[in-house]
């Protein structure tokens, strides 16, 4: 037998798999879940072909099959012990893969978290590019039929079950939410796809698989984002469970539609016709489950495409130089024979194309692409995204996230700007290092940040090797992280225009074949890249002028964001502090004129101690419903507030429009 040993190389399973094997379990076996679990991971793995096996124990034979690296039917798994197929053995396998998420609902690959995230930053997120699966060549088009006005009975059970689901995960917390907590969200969001909600359903995916990473420790794990997706997932339900009364709407911002909360089977791709295409940069994809990279293009009315290479991964180990080598795979759209690298420098003409709402380009067996000429960051169509003055492309930046991540244009989340960098800070906000940047023609100073953080993607050794190039004016695309001070994840670099009177000390000197342009994420700068200019009389050498100092410190808004997190991380018995921190906390916030955060924080305390107890002084298990109404109350209000001095931030320029936000919708 010629298997193969791997560390973490668990294949992927489908959801719904992990709520019916779980299900399956006795209530005495579920508690024994998690230590099973911690065991099993312990024992050797290997692989032959499309099984998995585990020895659990000179017995016991534990046997995954997974075509194509993903379990479909919890009958493929298979124990050898007495217990079968009830044990604890299959429950614990599919509780240590990771969760394969299906292509529905415009849900992230991700995270996309996205992910994208798929973030190549986000994933996702927050951060993460657009990782979706290619368009099958043969799929037809999805029908379109009228929208119903109102759930049916079946939606409402699914969307309560999972807001139930939800409520209860977390009462309990990233540190109380074991595998059973899991399986459960896991089991209700299988019913609420079945019943048509797709967009609940993935928002539940992803808080399960953020989940994990928190109690894994995972690397890539950011407490913001598992805020983020429970945020989401809670708005989601309490909007589709909850009836809006029509005469109580007076006043109140129009409710989100029906199709919009429930999401869509799968992309919808519209005809094109032929489309121009010229090369913009690429990024590596890089989330808990995926690992590819995309591609950005801008056609000839400046409107932003991507394609994706995403496949799966099964080992965390592998999965940041699968995403640097999938820059070298060929683009999957036509006949055209470029890769991400070379496409990010050159261009396309398509014929045929078909695009979805959000830009993602089809690779169906109509498109006909042909390798054409690309354009330089200065000439047009490309250097019309650097016309955009910095506080607009905020602007548009900061609206796209009040949008379903399905539904956000290409780019809406990217901004492109000319700086200088002023080099690295000695220390930044919370005491990271940083480098620093001023915005051309303004006094605007914004900090870059690698547009990922894993260590084996090139994004924190070039930005290290950036911090040296003190003066070096560029033209850089990255993605804005909102914060209260100008924050940035750097994702390419390019020479700046010409023409300008003070060149700098420094200049960019990239090798011919890269057209004077680097993806950070899947190219290592050179030493020899950063090339000194010879002083000139009207140009003398020295020293920089001294870095700006940090501004000092905003609204207290920490405040109220820290106990939000903290009840996502340690749960519903956290927020049990003593009088004399209660106090405190009420009068700092009131003090900074945020008495709104301070009746949210109060009502957020007294949910979570609001326990019912029975005749003899025992606490009666509730349905969590009230303490998460609270939590969602402070967590819209912590992110409102958050995108509000973002806003204002990067208004310091005096180019950011003034502009009257409305409540965030869902």
């Amino acid at each position: 037998m010629n298997a193969t040993t791997q560390e973490n190389g668990w294949p992927g399973v489908r959801p719904e798999v992990v709520a019916e094997v779980v299900s399956g379990l006795s209530a005495r076996l579920q508690k024994r879940l998690d230590g099973a679990a911690a065991k099993l991971a312990q024992r050797p793995l290997s692989r032959e072909g499309d099984e998995w096996r585990v020895e659990v124990d000179e017995e016991a034979l534990l046997v995954l099959h997974a075509p194509g690296g993903v379990i479909a039917d919890p009958a493929s798994v298979h124990c050898g012990c007495l217990l079968a197929p009830a044990c604890v053995h299959r429950a614990a396998a599919v509780t240590l893969c990771p969760l394969a998420e299906t292509i529905e609902g415009g849900a992230e690959s991700s995270d996309a978290d996205a992910d994208a995230d798929a973030d190549a930053g986000a994933d996702a997120d927050v951060d993460a590019p657009r990782a979706e699966a290619p368009e099958t060549p043969s799929a037809p088009e999805p029908v379109l039929r009228p929208e119903p006005a109102a759930l049916t009975p079946s939606e409402l059970a699914a969307a309560r079950h999972l807001h139930r689901a939800a409520c209860a995960l977390l009462a309990a917390g990233v540190s109380g939410a074991g595998a059973v907590s899991q399986a459960e969200l896991l089991r209700a969001a299988h019913r609420a796809r079945v019943a048509g909600l797709y967009r609940p359903a993935a928002a539940a995916v992803t808080v399960v698989t953020r989940v994990r990473a928190a109690r894994s420790g995972a690397p890539d794990h950011r407490l913001v984002d598992l805020v983020s997706g429970l945020r989401e997932l809670l708005g989601l339900t309490v909007a589709l469970s909850t009836p809006v009364d029509a005469s109580d709407a007076s006043g109140a911002p129009e409710p989100t539609p029906l199709g919009e909360l429930r999401g869509s089977a799968r992309q919808a791709y519209a005809e094109e016709g032929g489309l121009r295409l010229y090369g913009l940069f690429a990024e590596p994809v890089l989330t808990a489950t995926h690992a590819g990279a995309v591609s950005w293009a801008v056609d000839a009315g400046g409107r932003l495409s991507t394609v994706a290479e995403v496949t799966p991964h099964g080992d965390a180990a592998t999965a940041a130089p699968l995403a640097v080598g999938a820059g070298n795979r060929t683009v999957r759209l036509g006949d055209a024979a470029l890769s991400h690298r070379e496409f990010s420098r050159a261009g396309l003409a398509v014929q045929g194309a078909t695009r979805s709402a959000g830009g993602r380009l089809g690779a169906g067996a109509s498109v006909r692409a042909v390798r054409a000429a690309g354009a330089d960051w200065t000439a047009e169509p490309v250097a019309g995204l650097w016309s955009e003055p910095p506080g607009a492309q905020v602007a548009r930046a900061l609206a796209a996230q009040e949008l379903p991540y399905e539904s956000r244009p290409a780019g809406s989340d990217l901004l492109f700007l000319d700086v200088t960098l002023l080099g690295a800070a000695p220390t930044g906000p919370g005491g990271a290092a940083q480098l620093l940047a001023r915005v051309a023609g303004s006094d605007l100073v914004i900090a870059l940040l690698p547009g990922h953080e894993h260590p084996d993607l090139s994004f924190r050794a070039n930005l290290a090797l950036l911090a040296t190039a003190h003066g070096l004016r560029l033209r850089l695309i990255g993605r804005l992280e909102r914060a209260d001070r100008p924050q940035l994840r750097l994702l390419a670099i390019g020479t700046p225009p010409d023409g300008s009177d003070q060149p700098g000390p420094i200049r960019l000197a990239l090798a011919a074949d890269r057209a004077g342009r680097a993806n950070l994420g899947l190219e290592r700068l050179q030493t020899a890249d950063l090339q000194a200019t010879a002083p000139r009389a009207d140009h003398p050498a020295g020293p920089l002028p001294e870095l700006p100092t940090t501004p000092p410190d905003g609204p207290p808004v920490h405040v109220l964001a820290r106990r939000v997190a903290q009840a996502v991380t340690t749960g519903r018995s956290a927020l049990a502090p003593s009088a004399a921190t209660a106090a405190a906390d009420r009068s700092l916030l009131r003090v900074a004129g945020l008495s709104t955060a301070a009746q949210l924080l109060d009502g957020l305390r007294a949910a979570a101690a609001d326990h019912r107890r029975d005749v003899f002084g025992r606490v009666v298990p509730d349905d969590h419903d009230a303490f998460a109404t609270a939590w969602l109350a402070a967590a819209l209000y912590t992110e409102a507030l958050a995108t509000a001095l973002c806003s204002a931030a990067w208004a310091a320029d005096g180019t950011a429009t003034d502009r009257t936000r409305q409540p965030a919708r869902v």
